[in-house]
């Protein structure tokens, strides 16, 4: 179990820092897809449960990491988080996500993809 949670997170990095790439090289999509966050009934419930999955991999493979605290507390606040999200109206949600979107400018993407990358790179290190 301790080296599925060892990939999961490995995968969960790599992720992050695919993500921070479509932020700094395709802005647009990154925004459209914050757009679509929990705007149907079956995108709420996978984004929700799929989270899920780095958050159980990061709390198991927590003891086992360079920064066991770090791991506990995000993989505790994304778990309880998305536990809340699933009690939260679909639509509450998806109007927080829309609002956020109507925020963050494509040029914003740009510039905080920096932290994609430093995250998904801490995130990998500490499990390697």
């Amino acid at each position: 179990m301790v080296i599925v949670a060892k990939w999961i997170v490995i995968l969960f990095g790599l992720f992050i820092i695919y993500s921070g790439f479509i932020m700094l090289f395709a802005p647009l999509k990154a925004l459209n897809t914050l757009r679509k966050a929990a705007s149907t009934n079956f995108i709420n419930y996978a984004e929700i449960t799929i989270r899920m999955i780095p958050a159980i991999g990061l709390i198991l493979y927590s003891d086992f990491s360079k920064c066991a605290l770090l791991f506990k507390l995000l993989g505790g606040f994304m778990l309880l988080t998305s536990l809340v999200l699933y009690f939260v109206p679909r639509r509450i949600h998806h109007s927080y996500s829309m609002r956020c979107a109507d925020l963050i400018k494509p040029l914003y993407f740009q510039f905080i993809s920096i932290l994609a990358f430093l995250f998904g790179g801490v995130l990998i290190y500490c499990v390697v």
